[in-house]
């Protein structure tokens, strides 16, 4: 009776143990997947929060290209307004010299018909022969005067446009190139943010101290080209209209204020 009593009590402790070491294990494997889910989640929440700031960048993009869009848009319009009221001026200071030289003619008539009336028919030829001289004389000297003066002004006005369209050409190059060195660096914040070992984050903050020196000078460098384009673009003739303002909002290059 007391081996079988020993027997049994030491059966009930070996299947305590057991029970025990069961529970245990239970508990590491409830442990084990509770971790697993953790990181699965922020898994799935870094995931979910860079994909949210890409479409972010995406559409702040696509915001940024429509209103450059609208932006050439309003330019063009202004453009063909611009063009259409010196057109406009030009024809009306066309009529007007018409008409003033039809008056004049009028006049010129009324006066020789009184001229006829007064004087002798020798006397009255005398004087016909020297105002019709006196007229083409001031004719062909007024079409001369008019003709240098319009070459001129045609002449300084194709000059200074292709001075201003080698400036914009220049300032849309070095904009590009601030752009690409603004989005090199935007990509670098970013590896560094993600960045796993401490010798890639170094190497990531030299390579955007690098990208930082590089974004000045081409800020800098594009700023001297808006003001050449500015100084080439205020030796234009009277008749041109001022040049507007054409930064995009929040341009950091802008100069207009």
């Amino acid at each position: 009776m007391p081996e079988q009593k020993e027997s049994s009590v030491l059966f009930s402790l070996k299947e305590l143990m057991s029970l025990e070491e069961q529970r245990i294990r239970e508990e590491e494997a409830e442990k084990e997947r509770r971790a697993r889910e953790e990181a699965e989640a922020r898994a799935a929440a870094e995931r979910a929060a860079r994909e949210a700031e890409e479409r972010r960048l995406r559409e702040e993009e696509e915001r940024r290209r429509e209103e450059e869009l609208r932006r050439k848009e309003e330019a063009a319009r202004l453009e063909a307004i611009r063009q259409a009221e010196i057109e406009k001026a030009r024809a009306e200071a066309e009529h007007k010299a018409r008409m003033e030289a039809m008056a004049a003619q009028q006049s010129h008539e009324q006066q020789l018909a009184k001229l006829r009336s007064d004087q002798t028919k020798k006397r009255l030829k005398l004087i016909v022969g020297v105002v019709s001289a006196a007229l083409v004389m001031g004719g062909v000297g007024m079409a001369v005067l008019w003709s240098n003066a319009k070459k001129k002004t045609e002449a300084e006005r194709a000059a200074l446009l292709a001075q201003q369209q080698k400036a914009a050409e220049e300032l849309a190059r070095l904009r590009a190139e601030f752009e690409a060195v603004q989005r090199k660096e935007e990509e670098l914040k970013r590896q560094l943010e993600s960045a796993q070992t401490e010798a890639e984050r170094q190497r990531i903050e030299n390579e955007l101290a690098k990208t930082r020196q590089e974004k000045e000078e081409a800020r800098d460098r594009a700023n001297t080209a808006r003001g050449r384009a500015s100084k080439s673009g205020g030796s234009a003739p009277k008749a041109a209209a001022p040049k507007p303002c054409d930064c995009p909002p929040g341009d950091p290059l802008c100069s207009c204020l």
